[in-house]
């Protein structure tokens, strides 16, 4: 029988979990991906907290016209100016299950131009 989409999701989701794990110097950055909004997040995976997070349902972005791709890149800017001003420079990307394509990605390369390392 096939699998749907959401268990070959949780699937690739739990094989790259196993791998990686954020720290207190090097924050896992996480990456949820709706239908209609993207979610980003710095999780220290040893105390279980979040450090910072950004989401397009922000009142700051919610003003902000343009398809969600161009709405991805945005959040990737604002996690890592987020970030950089809580002292994070480095992150691992945590890419949730997802292929590395398309809105994904899009947060990753403007995380990378804003500023964070992974």
């Amino acid at each position: 029988m096939a699998l749907t989409k959401q268990e070959r999701r949780y699937r690739i989701k739990k094989r790259i979990r196993k791998i990686v794990s954020g720290t207190a110097e090097r924050p896992r950055l996480n990456v949820f991906r709706s239908n209609k909004q993207i979610y980003a997040q710095l999780i220290d995976d040893h105390s279980g907290r979040t450090l910072v997070a950004v989401s397009s349902l922000n009142k700051d972005f919610v003003s902000t016209a343009g398809t969600k791709t161009e709405m991805a890149a945005v959040i990737g800017k604002a996690i890592a100016e987020k970030a950089l001003a809580a002292g994070y420079a480095s992150v691992v990307f945590d890419r949730n299950g997802y292929l590395y394509h398309g809105r994904v990605k899009q947060l990753a390369e403007a995380a990378r131009e804003g500023g964070l390392k992974f």
